[in-house]
């Protein structure tokens, strides 16, 4: 779809929003995102060296978490632009799967939320509190570490973040959402970096990490969902930027 911005044409577009569950299956499980995101690595040591120079910049540490996956996209937008995008989220976000995980703010603010499945803050049809002993609302709590609004005066990338420990069905210990300017000597082209990262603790229960099968299964749906936000995200946030770059 080509939008006509002033005296120039756009072929920029919002993401489409969702309409229900169908919606957000296709758009968010099934589609095949066209920016691969997932960082993956050569070896176990890359993999490592690359996690401790994440967590060293948000001050967490991450040993009780079996794996720590790392998603990052270039946006052509600033770091605080994103930054702004990203505190705005919100059970309307056209770039979160709403029908799907209904994001909803405990008392408005981004420091607390809760991931709803469905969006139910109950069980269904006189459900059981847990389904062979987990427990799936909500889905997981999202409690704020920390929320970093501006860099350090000592920090070159222009970074800044916002840190959560999690809790609830959904394996995940830490989620941090985190923004950067881009580094030319990294090959980095576009104006910003936006990385996602998550440290899972399969539900506290250390035996549960050797599911290996459960676990790629949690890992795949994550790894996709996560993309297709990531995809989502850059193409609002380039959108916006050229709207407000042309003057509408």
């Amino acid at each position: 779809m080509v939008e006509s911005i002033g005296n120039k044409k756009s072929l920029l577009t919002p993401p489409a929003r969702s309409k229900g569950l169908f919606s957000d299956f296709r758009s968010f499980l099934w589609n095949k995102p066209k920016i691969r995101t997932l960082v993956k690595f050569n070896s176990g040591e890359t993999r490592l060296e690359y996690n401790q120079r994440i967590m060293q910049r948000i001050g967490v540490e991450v040993n009780n978490y079996s794996v720590l996956n790392v998603h990052k996209i270039g946006i052509d937008a600033p770091a605080t632009y994103i930054f702004n995008e990203l505190l705005n989220w919100n059970g309307d976000s056209t770039c979160w799967p709403n029908h799907i995980a209904k994001v909803e703010r405990i008392d408005n603010d981004i420091k607390t939320i809760r991931i709803l499945p469905f969006g139910w803050k109950k069980y269904p049809f006189g459900l059981k509190k847990s389904f062979f002993g987990l427990n799936f609302i909500p889905l997981f709590y999202l409690n704020s570490i920390r929320v970093k609004h501006t860099p350090d005066a000592f920090d070159f990338d222009n970074a800044r973040y916002l840190l959560y420990k999690c809790s609830g069905g959904y394996p995940i210990g830490i989620f941090t959402m985190y923004v950067r300017s881009s580094i030319a000597e990294s090959g980095e082209k576009e104006q910003s970096q936006l990385l996602f990262a998550v440290g899972f603790n399969f539900y506290g229960k250390e035996y549960k990490s050797g599911m290996k099968f459960v676990n790629r299964i949690w890992e795949g749906v994550h790894n996709r969902v996560t993309t297709n936000v990531l995809n989502r995200l850059k193409q609002l946030s380039e959108w916006r930027i050229e709207k407000m770059e042309s003057g509408n």
